[in-house]
């Protein structure tokens, strides 16, 4: 979140801090981590990919704070990791 500090769905999320809520998803491997970036990309959802060092692999994302209906498809492939 603290790359994207200055967007508005950033602000409104840290200003009420007993109602964060978050949700961890997960995807089967890498190609499919990278093609849920890509998609997010294509929808214009802010993210940050993590990629592990010195190995250079791609490991896990993160939005901005957004509702389900603005993702669209964008995740549609994930479920709820649990």
């Amino acid at each position: 979140m603290q790359k994207y500090r200055d967007d508005e769905r950033v602000k409104t999320y840290v200003d009420d801090i007993n109602s964060m809520h978050k949700v961890v998803l997960e995807t089967k491997n890498e190609a499919s981590l990278l093609k849920m970036a890509e998609n997010l990309k294509q929808n214009n959802i802010p993210y940050y990919l993590w990629t592990e060092q010195p190995e250079n692999i791609p490991t896990c994302l993160a939005t901005v704070p957004v509702v389900r209906s603005d993702l669209g498809d964008a995740l549609k492939k994930c479920s709820l990791m649990r």
